[in-house]
């Protein structure tokens, strides 16, 4: 029988032979990923649960990234929660409020490779399908099951492959691949799907622009994102990690696959305007909006390369007077060579505000928070209304190249 990668590696961590979509499959867990704002809901449940002690210890990683330092006293409690769990389950990749995000610690410290059943209690976990595991978000609930148990249960899901083909014009990225497709599919056409990315196009880019594909399909309601491993993949995990893995890739006649085409030479810089992702619109489309903030970071584009695109666009300039800029890197190593790179001194010589590796203002609830009325240009993943603060402000979304254009002229900038 013929499969996508889905469902043989669902049928892997089953064990079976073979699954098919739409299959109710129980799965063993490899990895399993909470944070310090959904982690103590996972406990609470676990301790209801009454489970003395979590599956596999090894097999948690318990990361803090979404309110680090603490803001606020539920903040720290959550903290000091999470810090006595993974005290108590001897715990050992835990990862405290000094380390970054979850998405980008998780491949970086080796706890990614190809073949995998990944689950975390966030649902951009679907970004390390970028090294060819299945990794989706799942509830806290489910999560407390996972550490009793190691199990869960799955619907196999079909399978869109977006055969990408073409190359990208200087200063288009990745992130405005993602924001066409998921422009063109809509915020939910790939519902509970399994979305592959694959093509010429994406051959050519890199483990961490892969990442940016794969972070944003659940954005068009995937239910994880995939890039078949090849070259590339196998030097990142090389360089990052220890752990044995086995690749799969998809039988290009499998029965549950559709396929979608998608043409990039055109492509221009794209721009998802609010208050949904698949607002997207082409930047001539929206120059000359007035903005009050700019975040480069996140899950999605807090990354080297982001940086290093940011800056060289800001090196010598200055932020306009009328903006807040906020660049805060993906992860303490991301910070390192950001500052040995001199991209920091950059970003400060520019007027920018840099912050500890963390999520930022991405989710609302910490750093850099909107205002009523205001606007924000972000490298994140989403715009939905009030999502990085008032509801009365708008957020819109694109590159670091934009942003750090945008960033400049005070205005939604064409950075080409």
């Amino acid at each position: 029988m013929t499969m996508t990668m889905a469902e043989k590696i669902l049928a892997k961590s089953a064990g079976k032979k073979e699954t098919e979509a739409g299959e109710i499959v129980m799965a063993n867990i490899d990895v399993a990923m909470t944070h310090d704002l959904t982690g103590p809901l996972s406990v609470e449940s676990f301790e209801k649960i009454g489970t003395p002690q979590v599956w596999d210890p090894e097999k948690i990683v318990v990361i803090f990234d979404h309110q680090v330092p603490a803001d606020s006293i539920d903040a720290a409690n959550n903290h000091l929660i999470m810090r006595e769990f993974v005290k108590s389950q001897n715990i050992n990749n835990f990862y405290d409020v000094n380390e970054g995000v979850c998405h980008q610690i998780l491949p970086e410290k080796g706890h990614i490779v190809p073949g995998e059943l990944v689950v975390g209690t966030d649902s951009h976990t679907c970004t390390h399908g970028a090294l060819g595991a299945f990794s989706t978000g799942i509830g806290s609930t489910d999560m407390a099951m996972v550490f009793s148990t190691g199990q869960l249960w799955f619907k196999v899901p079909e399978t869109i492959r977006f055969e990408i083909e073409g190359n990208l014009k200087p200063h288009v990225y990745a992130k405005d691949v993602v924001l066409d497709i998921i422009g063109k599919v809509g915020a939910d056409g790939a519902t509970y799907k399994s979305c592959e990315f694959a093509g010429e196009t994406v051959s050519n880019m890199s483990v961490s622009d892969r990442m940016v594909m794969c972070n944003m399909a659940i954005e068009m309601g995937g239910k994880t994102g995939l890039v078949e491993p090849d070259q590339k993949t196998l030097q990142y995990v090389q360089n990052h990690s220890s752990k044995s893995y086995e690749i799969m890739k998809t039988d290009l006649d499998a029965p549950s696959l559709e396929k979608m085409y998608i043409d990039v030479d055109e492509l221009e810089p794209q721009i998802a305007c609010p208050h949904n992702v698949d607002n997207v619109k082409g930047v001539n489309d929206v120059q000359g909006i007035e903005i009050d903030q700019v975040f480069l970071g996140s899950c999605t584009n807090g990354r080297i390369s982001d940086l290093r695109d940011a800056a060289k666009i800001l090196k010598g300039k200055k932020v306009n007077s009328g903006v807040r800029m906020l660049v805060i890197p993906a992860s303490r190593d991301i910070y390192r060579k950001a500052l040995d790179e001199g991209l920091m001194n950059i970003f400060v010589d520019a007027g920018a505000l840099v912050c500890n590796p963390c999520c930022g203002p991405c989710l609302g609830g910490h750093i850099g928070l909107l205002g009523p009325g205001e606007v924000s240009l972000s490298t994140s993943n989403r715009n939905f209304k009030g999502r990085q603060g008032s509801a009365d402000a708008e957020v819109y979304l694109s590159s670091a190249a934009v942003a750090a254009a945008s960033a400049i002229t005070g205005k939604i900038t064409d950075p080409r």
